[in-house]
């Protein structure tokens, strides 16, 4: 019997657990979506080192990285260190 199978069944013979496994599954699809976030949208991470090997010079003053800014408004900000 295959996993789905056993869950399925605890499911049926224990309605409680229902909310538990919508809750764990919710919050682990959640982790994983973040993480991938992170690895794609990143400035930090650099996938492709011998064209690109520092990715973070390239952001812009109104580039928004941040996953939830509270009170920058990204779009009126100015560049203060030099180019590079």
């Amino acid at each position: 019997m295959s996993v789905f199978g056993i869950i399925t069944r605890q499911m049926k013979n224990h309605p409680a657990l229902i909310p538990l496994f919508a809750f764990i599954g919710g919050g682990a699809t959640m982790s994983i979506l973040y993480l991938a976030r992170l690895a794609l949208r990143n400035p930090d991470v650099s996938w492709d080192p011998k064209n690109n090997p520092e990715p973070w010079n390239k952001l812009g003053p109104t580039d928004q990285y941040k996953f939830f800014a509270v009170n920058t408004d990204y779009s009126k900000l100015k560049k203060n260190g030099p180019d590079f």
